[in-house]
């Protein structure tokens, strides 16, 4: 369930770390609000935006499955058998 939501919050705050990153290198320090300017975030929104629905989307195009049909959990001879994909 982590995996799910903290994968498209990386991707989301990636345009952030990545312009604080910037500021450091340019020798700015990055935690003063003059640089955090209003139109400087909504662009870096817009962008973490834009990368986290391209990112959900690769992930889920792209994730492995397994081929087969899943067979749930259930008893069999008194034993619990585990669910499995045939």
């Amino acid at each position: 369930m982590w995996r799910a939501i903290l994968e498209p919050a990386l991707l989301f705050g990636s345009p952030f770390a990545a312009y604080a990153i910037y500021l450091a290198l340019r020798l700015k320090y990055p935690f003063e609000v003059e640089h955090w300017s209003r139109s400087a975030v909504s662009t870096l929104a817009l962008a973490g935006l834009a990368i986290a629905v391209a990112g959900v989307f690769a992930i889920g195009l792209f994730a492995p499955r397994s081929q087969g049909a899943y067979v749930p959990a259930h008893v069999e001879n008194g034993q619990i058998v585990p669910g499995r994909i045939q």
